[in-house]
């Protein structure tokens, strides 16, 4: 057992404590972490304040980036020193894992939102009690346990602050594009909310080539780093009346694909109706709600989870492109202490931060 520094969620909406607790050992088929940097993401915010049914009190965070200090006895694919990302849980037993798509693991939602680690048991104690795990990893602290499975080896000389959001809300959004949609060249596609989700989306499809990429939020500061990351036109929601018209405007008859960051009603039912008779809206965002209307055609309506990625395999490619200057995510991130993480989080609520990151020295 190893005494570290975490930061806990003791009740709904209370502010995050960071308090000295106890991290009980590693399993053989785990590593211990050293946490250089975590993201924060708007799941966790969810988490803190009771829409996910994440037993309280909890050591949240699920973007972790670190260096690998001790390996359990059946790991061999890392060894100290090693530098990683950490991203979801997924049990590898299941159907869905066994056929090579971890993110629709039949046990996503025990293994990341019930508080336990795949064998039950809880890593944390404060107090004498213990405290619950989120996404098995619990990244917002000095140190974590997570299986081997669920790390993602990366190049050591990119920085872990940069890489650390890549293990939840990057790969979603680059994910909707290069994995779920894997648009052709020349396609149209809009993206509705200018957060890291739909930020993301943006410049995977610039990678991809997409003739038209249309940005809309309602943050003309957002909007104007939208374009500068590969949006080909903006609309601002606010400002615009009838939002498929002026999709329209850019794409003809529609377009070929909508992609709902939002969970806003009214942004969703906007997307399919500036869709092509065979256009595909995704919808993204929590608590989506749509209405068919009366004209469904041969469009296509997706979810996605977690960009429909294979960690171990995506993260390292998209860091790849960030690395060759074609994925500029470090635009979108700033940085506070750990210390700062009730800051850092009313910065992401209000918008002041795209992307958040606790760098932990």
């Amino acid at each position: 057992m190893k005494r570290i520094k975490a930061a806990i969620t003791e009740g709904r909406g209370k502010p995050f404590v960071i308090e000295d607790v106890e991290l009980d050992d590693y399993k053989e088929d785990e590593i211990l972490v050293e946490i250089k940097a975590v993201g924060i993401c708007h799941t966790d915010e969810a988490a803190q304040m009771q829409m996910l049914p994440v037993p309280l009190p909890a050591v949240l965070g699920h973007e972790g980036a670190g260096i690998v200090r001790e390996t359990g006895a059946a790991v061999s694919e890392f060894a100290p020193g090693d530098h990683v990302v950490l991203s979801f849980a997924s049990c590898g037993a299941c159907d869905p894992c066994l056929q090579g798509k971890p993110y629709a693991c039949e046990n996503m939602v025990p293994l990341n939102f019930q508080g336990v680690m795949q064998d039950g048991s809880r890593r944390h104690w404060y107090k004498g009690k213990q405290l619950s795990n989120f996404f098995s990893q619990s990244s917002f602290a000095a140190m974590c346990a997570v299986k081997a499975r669920n790390a993602v080896k990366i190049d050591k000389s990119i920085d872990l602050g940069v890489a650390a959001p890549f293990g939840c809300g990057i790969q979603t959004g680059a994910g909707i594009v290069l994995n779920s949609l894997d648009p052709p060249f020349g396609s149209t596609l809009a993206v509705s909310g200018c957060g890291t989700v739909g930020m993301c989306a943006i410049m995977a499809a610039a990678i991809r080539g997409c003739k038209e990429i249309i940005a809309i939020g309602g943050n003309e500061k957002s909007l104007a780093l939208a374009e500068e990351l590969g949006a080909t036109r903006t609309i601002n929601r606010k400002k615009t009346e009838d939002i498929p018209a002026a999709i329209r405007g850019y794409a003809g008859v529609g377009l070929d694909y909508f992609i709902d960051t939002s969970g806003v009603e009214t942004m969703i039912n906007n997307g399919m109706e500036s869709l092509n008779y065979m256009g595909t809206l995704v919808m993204a965002g929590a608590g989506s709600t749509l209405h068919l209307g009366l004209n469904l055609g041969a469009k296509t309506i997706k979810g996605v989870t977690e960009g429909n990625s294979i960690p171990k395999h995506f993260i390292p490619a998209l860091l790849d492109y960030y690395q060759r200057g074609l994925f500029p995510v470090d635009k979108l991130i700033k940085f506070w202490r750990f210390d700062e993480i009730n800051e850092a989080f009313a910065a992401s609520h209000s918008g002041e931060a795209i992307k958040a990151v606790l760098r932990m020295d």
